[in-house]
């Protein structure tokens, strides 16, 4: 019997969220971590991004915060995370699951006017969710309270410590209570890992989500490709693929009903026959979504994994992953639905900048080489749609009913060159045709890595390498000058955590910190350069505002 978020201990009102968020049934970490959270057991994760880790931990600690007293500065629960980023979609995941409770989560991190944070502390609130400096900063100024926190989350540890958190979160996990829960999640756990976890968390539960080994040759021999996009304009991505793709058949697989329901819209308003695939449908409803797409009446499934469990489909063209799997497993899975019977297939993954590791360890895990490419530009897509007019003027001049036609094309060769009516012929096809109706919507650049190594992440910011062994950056670097330095108390975890929280920096690409009595410099990636600035000279550092300048690049 499958395991259900019910079966796992969880309260009715929490697993009726679920439910109605789209939720199927729980991912490995989430059967392996909420029992003993629930229970009340510390725990140590060892979970990759994409796992559900973020349910594993939010829904046991909603659990374990109910009926909590809400009191001005103070938080039932404290979930810290290295990234502003990570903070926003921790806690907008922590809102909805709290929403039939009425729980207020609060975002905090640097480069967000504190004004804004002050007010809503001071008002009460259920959880904090914060990097671990601006969360620093709060305890000192007495405006955040720990004294009533029940449970504690460190998510992403090893980015933290990876980001010169450790000074910050020793800090913080001294001001917290003894008598309290802990849950401690990292994809890897050296030793600087597990020495915080001995000192802080109590004979802790140990969860690990291992992936099923892969053996060679199990992936399809399939072209594979991932592009790099951002949450808000994968919609517009995928439309653009399927253009250029123009896929015979295809499944777009997304993590929860939810999401498939609203993809499914979105492509319906973009010109696409789609149909929707996922637990909430009976069998009935199944049975006429495959039978469209066996006889050619639609374009697209969109599914859940769950839903496409057992699916066979033998003129399957494309798979597209709307999001990275949460396995290498589930990814062979997926994608093995397409280039059967020696058949030519295409897998497209759709990955956020901060999940371009996973595509690493599902390389890894496969052996199979996942080609990280720039997304087709408009230019591309004008390209591709001429090149399907060109395709469509090549079949008609091998048809045997030209004949009637000739008299007309004869008649405008009289009075303009024989090319030109061609011309005009073949745009007046491509306007009614295979660009009609379509707007190219313009979506930010994110450059392909190169050779393992990161490009920008969005529009000018450097994009997430796959975890391993730190190397050397490929890009141009310039030398930020601060004037600031040991002398006024400033550490490398102050230039790095400002950077980070106020420019939105990852911190693998902050390069060299030099601390000088009086003065530091920094390297940061030369295109960022002067937004850097801008951001840093908003900031203080050791509560002093400094002067930045561009010293080299």
């Amino acid at each position: 019997m499958k395991p259900t978020f019910a079966s796992l201990g969880l309260a009715d009102d929490l697993v009726a969220a679920l439910t109605g968020l789209g939720y199927e049934e729980p991912t490995g970490v989430q059967r392996e971590a909420i029992p003993p959270l629930l229970a009340g057991r510390d725990v140590i994760g060892q979970a990759a991004t994409g796992t559900g880790k973020t349910a594993a931990f939010a829904l046991p600690l909603l659990h374990a915060i109910a009926g909590t007293r809400r009191t001005p500065a103070h938080a039932s629960g404290l979930i810290l995370v290295p990234t502003r980023e990570l903070a926003v979609q921790v806690a907008e995941a922590v809102h909805r699951y709290g929403t039939p409770r009425g729980i207020v989560v609060l975002p905090i991190f640097g480069g967000q006017a504190y004004d804004q944070q002050l007010r809503a502390l001071a008002r009460g609130v259920d959880v904090v969710v914060a990097t671990p400096g601006r969360a620093l900063d709060h305890i000192k100024r007495g405006t955040l309270k720990l004294d009533r926190v029940k449970v504690l989350v460190l998510d992403e540890a090893d980015e933290m410590l990876d980001m010169g958190f450790e000074e910050d979160l020793e800090a913080i996990l001294a001001a917290l209570p003894a008598e309290r829960q802990t849950a401690l999640f990292s994809a890897t756990l050296p030793p600087r890992i597990a020495a915080i976890g001995a000192r802080n968390l109590r004979d802790p539960v140990k969860v690990s989500v291992e992936t099923e080994k892969t053996t060679k040759g199990a992936v399809p021999k399939v072209r594979q490709v991932a592009y790099i996009v951002g949450r808000a304009h994968k919609p517009a991505a995928l439309g653009r693929l399927l253009d250029i793709e123009s896929p015979a058949s295809a499944i777009v697989f997304c993590r929860t009903r939810n999401e498939v329901d609203e993809l499914t819209a979105t492509l319906g308003a973009r010109g696409y026959r789609a149909e929707p695939l996922h637990g909430g449908l009976s069998q009935p409803q199944r049975d006429r979504v495959m039978a469209k797409l066996r006889a050619e009446q639609t374009d697209l499934v969109i599914a859940t994994d769950v839903a496409a469990r057992g699916l066979d489909i033998r003129q399957l063209s494309h798979v597209f992953n709307y999001d990275v799997p949460a396995s290498p497993d589930d990814y062979v899975h997926r994608i093995g639905r397409t280039g059967r019977a020696g058949r030519t297939g295409v897998a497209i993954t759709l990955a956020e900048p901060r999940e371009h590791r996973m595509l690493g360890q599902i390389e890894r895990a496969t052996r199979q080489k996942i080609e990280v490419t720039a997304l087709p530009t408009i230019a591309d897509l004008r390209a591709r749609r001429l090149a399907i007019v060109s395709e469509k003027v090549r079949e008609a001049l091998g048809a045997e009913d030209l004949e009637r036609f000739r008299g007309v094309v004869e008649n405008l060769a009289r009075e303009n060159d024989i090319i030109d009516v061609a011309a005009a012929a073949v745009k007046l096809l491509h306007s009614e045709g295979a660009g009609a109706g379509k707007d190219d919507e313009e979506i930010p650049t994110v450059r392909a890595p190169r050779e393992g190594k990161p490009g920008p992440a969005t529009a000018g910011r450097p994009g997430k390498p796959a975890r391993g062994p730190r190397r050397a950056q490929t890009w141009k670097v310039a030398k930020l000058h601060i004037n600031s330095g040991r002398a006024d108390g400033v550490r490398a975890a102050d230039i790095m955590g400002a950077i980070t929280n106020a420019a939105g920096l990852e911190g693998w690409a902050v390069g060299a910190i030099r601390l000088e009595n009086r003065e530091s410099t920094v390297e940061v990636p030369a295109e960022v350069a002067e937004e850097v600035v801008r951001a840093l000279k908003k900031q203080s550092l050791r509560g002093r505002k400094v002067t930045v300048k561009i010293v080299e690049s």
